[in-house]
């Protein structure tokens, strides 16, 4: 499997794209990923494709989070950049034999499993277009109504229950404290977090906002996400500047606590040979 596969580093960045409702239509970003003979998988893709509802509540996410707060992207680009990095991990850790919790626990498939990891990873920022604060809780409702569209088409109602279910706590495990209680859910989590590479940096380091946050970000160059040596899954992440340091300890390392993929992961941070200049002078 190619990482060449999975567009786990995506651009444009959707922070550039403003305008019109029309306008940003016209710079509709398609969700895909290598769907691996997994066809359920390869439907919701074309039902998730085809679906305004569902887009604009992308949009709206991403006006709120980046036009309203001057936050980092939190719509198209960034949950499909999430939905690649998910699916990656969770293939990654079937070939080393690690089970998925809906397999463990129900006997489905893994193939159910990618459904899970794909569609939290698309709705899990949906309730963005409410409001920043709880969004988490507010993806709930948003995904709920919007799951209830699109599984039964894959689903008969029992096994459509149970994975929209799944779904819905891998959405709520990715808030700041969650605890998640199965694999696809610790997988999410991680994913979110690693949305970070060059041109994604999650706090505006461009737009003037000045802190260890925002020039941390902008100091992750590249993520990369491998089959591991001692673990099953190897995350090198590149550093323009030692600064980025900051991304790594203190955001990635909060996303990996109590996530259950502790185990499952090797971190490796790298810094280039002569680290780049980020700031020339800083006025308090």
């Amino acid at each position: 499997m190619s990482d060449d596969e999975f567009e786990t580093e995506v651009t444009p960045d959707a922070e550039g794209i403003a305008g019109s409702v029309e306008d940003r239509f016209e710079n509709r970003v398609i969700m895909k990923l290598p769907d691996r003979h997994n066809p359920k998988l390869q439907r919701l893709m074309e039902m998730v494709n085809s679906d305004d509802d569902l887009y604009a509540l992308w949009l709206a996410a991403n006006v709120n989070a980046v036009e309203r707060l001057g936050m980092t992207d939190h719509g198209p680009v960034h949950v499909k950049i999430v939905m690649n990095i998910a699916v990656r991990m969770l293939r990654l850790l079937g070939e080393a034999g690690i089970q998925p919790s809906v397999v463990e626990n129900y006997e489905m498939d893994s193939a159910d499993a990618e459904i899970i990891v794909a569609m939290a990873a698309l709705l899990h920022d949906v309730g963005m277009s409410i409001h920043r604060a709880d969004h988490e809780a507010y993806s709930l409702f948003v995904a709920q109504d919007k799951l209830k569209a699109l599984l039964p088409e894959l689903y008969g109602a029992g096994h459509e229950t149970i994975v929209r279910s799944e779904i819905l706590h891998a959405i709520i495990s990715h808030r700041s404290g969650g605890r998640p209680l199965t694999l696809e859910a610790g997988i999410v989590r991680i994913a979110d977090a690693l949305d970070m590479a060059s041109g994604r940096s999650r706090i505006p380091f461009s737009s003037g906002s000045l802190s260890i946050h925002s020039v941390s970000a902008a100091a992750v160059d590249s993520v990369k996400i491998r089959k591991g040596e001692a673990k099953p899954i190897r995350i090198t992440i590149a550093l323009t500047n030692s600064a980025g340091l900051f991304q790594i300890d203190q955001l990635l390392r909060e996303k990996l606590k109590g996530s259950g993929m502790e185990s499952h992961l090797e971190v490796q941070v790298t810094v280039g040979e002569e680290e780049k200049r980020l700031l020339t002078d800083f006025i308090l």
